[in-house]
Order: C-alpha cells, then sequence, then structure tokens
C-alpha cells in the first residue's frame, strides 16, 4: 500500500465527512479474506506502536505497589495495591473504572492479586493490563516512557468477524502524521498473516460519524455512492 495513495483517501475523507463540533477520532479498518477467525488459533491480537501519537490522550490507570506509587502518578489514577481490598469488595467500583478509562496498567510482580481483583471485570472488556503492549511493568520500570509509547499503542484484534478496527488518529492531526500512522499499523498487521498482502481484502478509513472511504477508491466512484438515494413517488389511489 502506497502512503500517496492513503494521503489522497484521508483528502477525500475530509472532503465528504461533514464538520462537526469536535475533532473526530480517524479509524483504520482492515477487512481480511482466507482467515476464518471462527476457527481456534486464526483470531489475530497484536499491538503496534504508531510513529505519531493521537490527539485524543488515552485515560490510563495504573495498579502498583509502593515500589511504582510515585512515578505511577504521570498517569490519570493510581491504585495503590493497599486499596485492591476496596475494589474485591465492591465489584461495580471496577465497573466504574472501565467506564472511566481507556487502559489499565499493571506493576508485574503484583499480577497475582491484580488478577484476583479486577480480572473478572476487566478481562472480558479487554481491559487487562496486556504484557505484549507494555502495559505490565517490573518495578524499575521508567513509567514516564511507557506512558508516551502507550500514547501511541493500537490493539489489532479481530473478534467474530475477519475484521480489524483500530483508531489511527483524528481530524485534527496533519494528513501526513495520520498516513504515518495508518502504513504503521497495516504493515505490522500484514507481517503477522499467513500470505501476507494476499489476505488483504481491502482498506478503509472512516470518521466518527462520516463515510467510510476504501483507500485506492476512485472519487466519482465515492460521489455516486454517497449520493442521496431518491424515495420512490407514491402512487395515488384511485378514489
Amino acid at each position: 500500500m502506497e502512503k500517496k495513495d492513503i494521503i489522497q483517501a484521508i483528502q477525500y475523507l475530509r472532503e465528504f465527512s461533514k464538520k462537526r463540533n469536535f475533532s473526530q477520532t480517524i479509524d483504520l479498518i482492515i477487512n481480511l479474506k482466507g482467515i476464518d477467525v471462527k476457527k481456534q488459533g486464526n483470531n489475530l491480537d497484536i499491538f503496534a506502536t504508531l510513529p505519531h501519537a493521537r490527539k485524543k490522550k488515552l485515560k490510563i490507570c495504573a495498579l502498583v505497589g509502593y515500589e511504582l506509587s510515585q512515578s505511577a502518578k504521570i498517569f490519570d489514577k493510581v491504585i495503590v495495591q493497599d486499596e485492591f481490598h476496596k475494589y474485591q469488595a465492591n465489584p461495580k467500583l471496577v465497573t466504574e473504572l472501565t467506564r472511566d478509562y481507556d487502559m489499565f496498567v499493571a506493576q508485574a510482580n503484583l499480577m497475582g492479586p491484580i488478577a484476583t481483583t479486577f480480572g473478572r471485570t476487566l478481562g472480558p472488556k479487554g481491559l487487562m493490563p496486556n504484557p505484549r503492549s507494555g502495559a505490565v511493568a517490573p518495578p524499575e520500570s521508567n513509567l514516564e516512557l511507557l506512558s508516551i509509547k502507550l500514547q501511541k499503542t493500537v490493539r489489532l484484534q479481530t473478534k467474530k468477524e475477519a475484521i480489524v478496527k483500530a483508531p489511527v488518529g483524528s481530524e485534527d492531526m496533519k494528513d501526513e502524521e495520520i498516513a504515518d500512522n495508518v502504513l504503521s499499523a497495516y504493515n505490522t498487521l500484514v507481517h503477522s498473516l499467513p500470505q501476507e498482502e494476499h489476505n488483504i481484502k481491502n482498506v478503509v478509513l472512516k470518521t466518527t460519524m462520516g463515510p467510510a472511504i476504501k483507500i485506492g477508491e476512485n472519487k466519482d466512484h465515492i460521489q455516486e455512492r454517497l449520493k442521496p438515494k431518491e424515495k420512490p413517488m407514491k402512487s395515488k389511489k384511485n378514489e
């Protein structure tokens, strides 16, 4: 996939998306072929580190012990081990955390009690700290560097269908930055596929409330596809 084609699709996306009173997220949607995700072992679940942070900052909650309790204050919320019992006694508090925070970071040597206290709620929502994303940190970690990395990290995952969807930017980013992020996420995914690009059906960009634009799609085709459909005229009943 060529960067120039991605930039062209971003320009069409801006042209055909209605202006909103907020900066819309731009999602990358990759439709796969030749992969049966219903078969065990065929599901994809990888993490990609993008070259540019998305403008929308992820809200991160840290679950740590005394070793990281001070340095973890760079995150939006810190829950230390001494407070775990409060959440274990009241699972509704954990549910509230899942509504307020996008990601969770864990101190590595506390994964046992973290799983016991938070796992039942975070696990099904895909929010358990994952070592493959870097979100499980040893007690001696530099959390400032980790925070920067996590703001650039996206999860590329298939669930019930052979589709991968991930936020790669927002409208207030430059076209070049969005294109860099798209290409980086795309290449990371392609290299994890058994037949690489032969497993790609098409690649789509979409704003939060706007139309989907295929990368490589002709502008005339987009205009025709998005043209309002004429409503059929109602026939008058004979009196």
